[in-house]
Parts: structure tokens; sequence; C-alpha cells
């Protein structure tokens, strides 16, 4: 008889870092879920901007069914026609001349920190190791990555962390001329910071960044972890400034949920990755590859990215109308399909209850620190479904304007 596996079995045998939900789903299509019980939820959270495509999207299950009946892992000793494919299509589509495949979004900055300081190494000696990232940026859970993002909580008992990381103020240019110096290896940001409470970048800031880079021959590394494969409206955010960084990373929405990620760079950058300096074992598995190429060929379309717009302000204008109701929110903002609904001052910290009540009304939403509500659905979620989900959404809102 096999054991039933319930919420509790979780306390039992996982190492307790995380504090999921009380429901386990067991299925899911498109943009709607099924728990143990067979209650459903409509999905505004993507797995956090990750199942860009919905849940068992057609095209993608055939891709790793035709995959898996091929091939599924060789070695880096070897390479294989998937990773090429998608490699290929990445530089074609963005401004990079190289790729670098690895499994998750920490992976890839981890590359893209570590070629950017052995960049610099190469070509102007060791002083020049600095890195300026931004406060309540995220980067990922690497020794390293948790000291280029900017929120302290994350790199707490985890003493002593890599040197040389500044942190400054998001969208404060003068802050940053003031720390930038010939010291400086790479200025790293996210073009719209995800875990920090969705905050976009100012246009102004960020060619003013790509600036003071050029002039401290330093390098600009964009976090498109969050951002990237359409979530923006565009395949990626950089692709809305008119500037171009020197490595950019990606990861979440490029797999819809296979581990997959990867580092874009320019050619001159990319040498400094020389054989032996750097590597990984599954990164760039074919069947990685194939799904992430699959993704790509359907995100990046027409229909698709206008659809993202067009959905952007469906979700815009339904939160309006809910907060001209009950006048939970004192912001609402973002790209594209990564929307953030920060409280008002009378709920400052209790974000999560948004979170907590949407479940019980059979909807998943996201929080972005302790004050933004965040929503990064599917970018093809269904009208029908966002219509229903605000139905859902409007009646925990209610709960939670109840308590105030």
């Amino acid at each position: 008889m096999t054991e039933q596996i319930t919420r509790a079995t979780f306390d039992e045998v996982m190492v307790p870092n995380y504090a999921p939900a009380d429901i386990i789903p067991v299925s899911g299509k498109g943009s709607r879920l099924w728990d143990q019980q067979g209650k459903e939820y409509i999905d505004f959270a993507g797995g956090i901007a990750v199942t860009s495509l919905g849940h068992a999207h057609p095209v993608l299950v055939e891709t790793m069914r035709e995959q898996a009946g091929k091939l599924w892992h060789l070695s880096n000793v070897l390479t294989n026609e998937p990773a090429l494919r998608l490699a290929k299509k990445l530089t074609q589509k963005t401004f990079a001349d190289r790729v670098f495949l690895a499994n998750s979004g920490a992976e890839a900055n981890e590359a893209a920190f570590k070629l950017a300081r052995r960049y610099a190494f190469d070509h102007y000696g060791p002083e020049k190791h600095e890195i300026i990232s931004f406060y309540q940026s995220f980067h990922g859970r690497t020794l390293f990555t948790v000291t280029v993002g900017g929120q302290p909580k994350y790199r707490e008992g985890f003493e002593p962390t890599p040197g040389g990381i500044t942190h400054c103020e998001y969208n404060n240019i003068e802050q940053l001329k003031s720390l930038i110096s010939d010291k400086t290896c790479a200025v790293v940001m996210e073009p719209i910071q995800g875990e920090g409470g969705i905050v976009p970048a100012d246009e102004n800031f960020i060619k003013q960044a790509r600036e003071l880079c050029d002039q401290h021959k330093a390098l600009l590394v964009f976090d498109e972890v969050q951002s990237g494969v359409g979530r923006s409206g565009t395949l990626y955010a950089y692709q809305q400034t008119g500037i171009e960084p020197d490595i950019l990373t990606t990861a979440k929405s490029l797999g819809n949920g296979f581990p997959v990620a990867a580092m874009l760079c320019t050619d001159k950058v990319a040498k400094s990755f020389s054989v032996g300096t750097h590597g990984t074992t599954y990164g760039g598995n074919p069947m990685a590859a194939a799904i992430a190429e699959a993704v790509i060929d359907i995100v990046d379309s027409e229909d698709v990215l206008e659809g993202v717009k067009k959905r952007h302000a469906m979700f815009v204008q339904a939160l309006k109308e809910i907060n001209d109701k009950y006048h939970v929110f004192k912001d609402i903002r973002g790209m594209g399909l990564l929307i953030g609904a920060e409280v008002v001052d009378e709920l400052v910290g209790q974000a999560k209850q948004f979170l907590k009540h949407a479940i019980d009304e059979g909807l998943l939403v996201l929080v972005a620190g302790p004050n933004v509500v965040r929503f990064a659905p599917s970018l093809i979620i269904p009208e029908v479904d966002i219509k229903e989900g605000f139905t859902r959404f409007e009646r925990a809102v209610s709960k939670v304007a109840g308590s105030m």
C-alpha cells in the first residue's frame, strides 16, 4: 500500500526552510490547478514568475516526451544539438554573442559575477574587483549571490561573506556616481526589482548607469531572471530601455518550470571564461535545452508579447476597481505581467494576509516582501481566468479590509 502523503509529511521529512501552504496541488492545466481534495485554484502566481505558458502546455509536454526518447544527458565533455540550437536562438534574439547554460537563476548569476571579476582581472589586474549592487535586490541564494543581493536578512548567519561588494539606493544616480570608481568591475541590477517590491528602474537611471560603467571600464550586468522571457512585454526588459548590458542572466520562465538558466554575454567578455575556468554538471543538458528552445519559440511571437501588454492593462484595471472599493493599496506598479500592489500604511507588514485569504478563495497570488502583493501569471492566461481570478481576489480583499 502506498503511504499517504499530506502537508504533515513536509514537517516530518523536509528541512524547515520553507513554510508551504496547507494545500498540495496534484495537477494543473493552463492557469488552473487542483489539489488533493479536487479543489480548483486559479494561478496568478506562476510558480513565482516561472510557468510563463501555464501548466501542461501541450507543445512543451510533447517536446519533453520526444527528447526523453532520444537523449537526457551527456556531459560537457560533449556538446549536443538542443543546447546549440537554444544558444543560437538566444544570441540571434538579443545583444549577446555567447551563452553559458546553467540550471537556475542563482547559478546563472554566480557565473555572471565570476565572469565580471575574471574579465577585470584579465584586463586590468586584481585591484579592479569591486561590485556595486542595489538595496532590496535579489540575485539568488548562493553565498556570492546573497552577498551581491541587497537584502541583509539573506546573509545573516552565513558570514563571513565575499568582500568587495557595495550597495546603492535603486534609481539614485547621484549615489551611484559617488560609489563607482576605477576599482569597480561591475554594476549589477535588475531592470525591475522583483523580490524587492516590483520596482521598475527609471529609464534615465539605466542610461546613466550604462554611461558610468563605460567611463570606469566596468561591466553592466542585468539580472533578468524574473523579468525575462516575455514577462515584461518584450523578450527581455532591457529591450525597452535603448541600452544594452555586457552580461544578462535569464532563468525562471525560460524553462516553464523545467530547471534551466542561461548567462548571455558579449564576445569580448566571454573570452575570460577560457577552458577550465568555470563549469556545471547539468547545465546545457539536452532535455532542458530542448524545452527552453520550445518556450522561446512560443513566447517570442507578436501574439504572445502583445497579449502580455493587453493582460497587463486588464490586471491593473481590475486592481484599481477593487482598490476603489476597499482602499487597501497605495500603489499599483510593474511591467507586463510582473505587477505589484503595495499595501496602505494601515496594513504594513501584512501583505501575506492577501495570499492566505486568496488561497481560501481558490486563487494563488504572491508577495514581494512584507508590503507588496505580487502577480506573475502565465503570459497566455485566458481572459476568462483573469476575470474569475479577480472575482475571487475581491472576496479575499474584503476579508483583509474587514480586519483593518
